[in-house]
C-alpha cells in the first residue's frame, strides 16, 4: 500500500500527448518521516504513523516525537495508516513521492472550504421564492419546514447553517505526473481545501 502525507499547492493545467487539456491539483507530498510503529501486541492492531510538515509544539506533542524535534518544533501532521503483512517499516524511516507511478488511482482526505453560516440556497440549491408578485425581503428564504405533527423539527431537515469545514475524501483521482526533485505529485482533478490546507493521499487497487 502507498500512502503519504503533504500540503494542497494550487490547481492548473496541462497538456497530455494529445493536445489535451487536463486539470489537475499540484501537492506538495512529503517527505514524510515514520515516527511510530503500531502492533498487534501492543495496541491491538497493525499500523504505521508518519509525520509532515513543521509547527511549534507543546509539551506532550514534544514528548511523543522526541527522537525527532528540533528547536521546539515537530511534525505539523501526524496521520496513521494501515500496513500490509510482511511489509515492515523502520522507524525513523522516510517516505517520498518516488513510491508513486504516472497511471496510480489514489484517494486524497482533506477538510473542506469552510463558508460559514449559510441560507438554504447557498448551501442546499433551493431555488428561493418568486421575485414579483407582492414578494418582498422572501427571495431566499426557506419557507415552510412541515406541518404541525410531530411538533419539532425533524432531525436532518435541510436549513441554514453552518456550510463546509469538513473532512472530505475525494476518490478516483489518477496520478499524472511525479516530480521527485520538488516532492510534487500532480493528481487529475480536484481535491479538498484551500491551497496551503493538509492532505491525505492513499493508493487505491
Amino acid at each position: 500500500m502507498k500512502y503519504i502525507l503533504g500540503k494542497k499547492v494550487g490547481m492548473t493545467q496541462i497538456y497530455d500527448e494529445g493536445g489535451k487539456a487536463q486539470p489537475v491539483t499540484v501537492l506538495e507530498a512529503g517527505p514524510c518521516t515514520v515516527t511510530q510503529l503500531l502492533t498487534p501486541e501492543a495496541n491491538g492492531y497493525s499500523a504505521v504513523q508518519i509525520g509532515f510538515g513543521s509547527k511549534k509544539l507543546n509539551k506532550p506533542e514534544l514528548g511523543h516525537v522526541k527522537e525527532f524535534a528540533e528547536k521546539n518544533s515537530s511534525f505539523a501532521l501526524l496521520r496513521e495508516f494501515p500496513t500490509e503483512e510482511g511489509k515492515e517499516l523502520a522507524k525513523g524511516a522516510t517516505l517520498d513521492v518516488t513510491q508513486f507511478e504516472v497511471g496510480d488511482i489514489v484517494a486524497v482526505r482533506g477538510t473542506s472550504k469552510a463558508k460559514g453560516f449559510q441560507g438554504v440556497v447557498k448551501r442546499h440549491g433551493f431555488k428561493g421564492g418568486p421575485g414579483s408578485h407582492g414578494m418582498k425581503h422572501t427571495l431566499r428564504k426557506a419557507g415552510s419546514i412541515g406541518s404541525a405533527y410531530p411538533q419539532h423539527v425533524m432531525k436532518g431537515k435541510r436549513m441554514a447553517g453552518r456550510m463546509g469545514g469538513t473532512t472530505h475524501t475525494t476518490i478516483g483521482l489518477r496520478v499524472v505526473e511525479v516530480v521527485p526533485g520538488k516532492n510534487l505529485l500532480l493528481v487529475r482533478g480536484a481535491v479538498p481545501g484551500n491551497a496551503g490546507s493538509y492532505v491525505e493521499i492513499q493508493a487505491r487497487a
